[in-house]
């Protein structure tokens, strides 16, 4: 079975295989549901307790160096109350930048045990400012650009998670 398509641009038509195509696009958004719900499955709540009470957040995790690379590049939004939390394993001094990166965001530096240590806030996208963590932290959470203030976190506010020890 064939379709004939007429290009508007050129007003030439075309013959095109309808099953291949359809089938095509549709591998590409299976992959990218796929994707998606197995990153929403992933996600795991986290904890902020700042003078304005706890508040809870779904986080996914950046464990892996490829996942610690990519972050939240190349996404075009962040669900309300969702964030990624970055684990480094052994605390250190990190940096930060938001090439690739289009939703501003805030950077939250942690320490071992849970303690705010630093907050970048409403980090400009696309930008490849280096965003450093200004001392050792062992993860980073990042929320979308504005949360930190609406939430009222400061620095020495606490992170809960299982990733911390208490």
């Amino acid at each position: 079975m064939r379709f004939i398509l007429a290009s508007i641009h050129s007003g030439k038509t075309r013959c095109v295989r309808p099953v291949g195509w359809a089938l095509a696009v549709l591998a590409v958004a299976l992959m990218a549901c796929t994707a998606e719900m197995a990153r929403a499955a992933e996600l795991q709540t986290l904890e902020i307790a700042s003078k304005t009470g706890v508040h809870a957040f779904q986080v996914e995790m950046a464990i892996t160096p490829e996942e610690k690379e990519r972050g939240l590049m190349f996404r075009r939004e962040l669900p309300e109350g969702q964030g990624m939390l970055f684990d480094f394993q052994v605390d250190q001094p990190v940096a930060f930048w938001m090439k690739n990166t289009y939703i501003p965001l805030d950077m939250i530096f942690i320490a071992p045990s849970g303690v705010v240590t630093h907050i970048a806030a409403n980090a400009e996208p696309l930008s490849e400012r280096v965003i450093p963590s200004g001392s050792p932290c062992i993860a980073v959470l990042e929320l979308n650009g504005g949360m930190a203030a609406s939430i009222g976190l400061k620095v020495g506010d606490k992170v809960r998670h299982p990733f911390f020890k208490s």
